[in-house]
């Protein structure tokens, strides 16, 4: 079957969003350095279309040091008006800001879990939720794990990770398989159960 000719979940539509569905959306993920990634253009999401989050991911990359958690805690306010002045991310100062008090709770919960991956996976067992949606309208907003996630992060100070962005976390990172049944990615994500 031709690339062109796979079967995807409905959202995936453009070249950078099927590159990036057939890549990594939903493929368990255990590296800290792409979970504190995905923590930053997640809440910079929220309100905008994941699309345009792509678009600017490179762009994210370099002006947050490589998603490099230890160096975006020490940002200041030097760097926030760098950031604000960045026309490649999304400059809002609340989510600017956020991305760098997230950094520093971050360390906050590898140095006490000895990694973030340790910590956030707990909120599914330690192994992807492997569901069975048939289609897009059939996957929630939010689940109960998104809830407890979403109150244990913010409990902790993080900022910008309600619910529903949490959902989105989780389905990003592979905590969740929420590849609709007929898509090409979803058995193949549903073997991949973990570590």
């Amino acid at each position: 079957m031709c690339a062109d000719e796979l079967k995807r979940c409905g959202w995936a539509k453009t070249d950078l969003s099927i590159a990036y569905h057939d890549e990594q959306w939903g493929r368990p993920e255990h590296d800290d350095r792409v979970l504190f990634e995905f923590l930053i253009l997640e809440g910079a999401q929220a309100g905008l279309s994941w699309e345009t989050i792509l678009k600017k991911r490179e762009a994210y990359r370099r002006a947050f040091a490589e998603f490099d958690a230890a160096a975006v805690a020490r940002f200041g306010k030097r760097d926030v008006a760098r950031l604000l002045k960045d026309a490649g991310i999304v400059r809002n100062r609340l989510k600017v800001e956020s991305s760098i008090s997230n950094a520093r709770c971050f360390l906050e919960v590898q140095r006490e879990h000895g990694s973030f991956d340790a910590y956030i996976w707990q909120f599914v067992d330690g192994a992807p939720i492997v569901n069975r949606r048939r289609t897009l309208k059939d996957i929630p907003p939010s689940t109960p794990q998104s809830d407890a996630m979403s109150k244990a992060l913010k409990k902790r100070g993080f900022r910008f990770v309600g619910s529903t962005i949490c959902y989105a976390y989780m389905q990003a990172m592979g905590m969740v398989n929420d590849h609709v049944i007929g898509c090409h990615r979803y058995l193949n994500v549903a073997a991949s159960r973990g570590r």
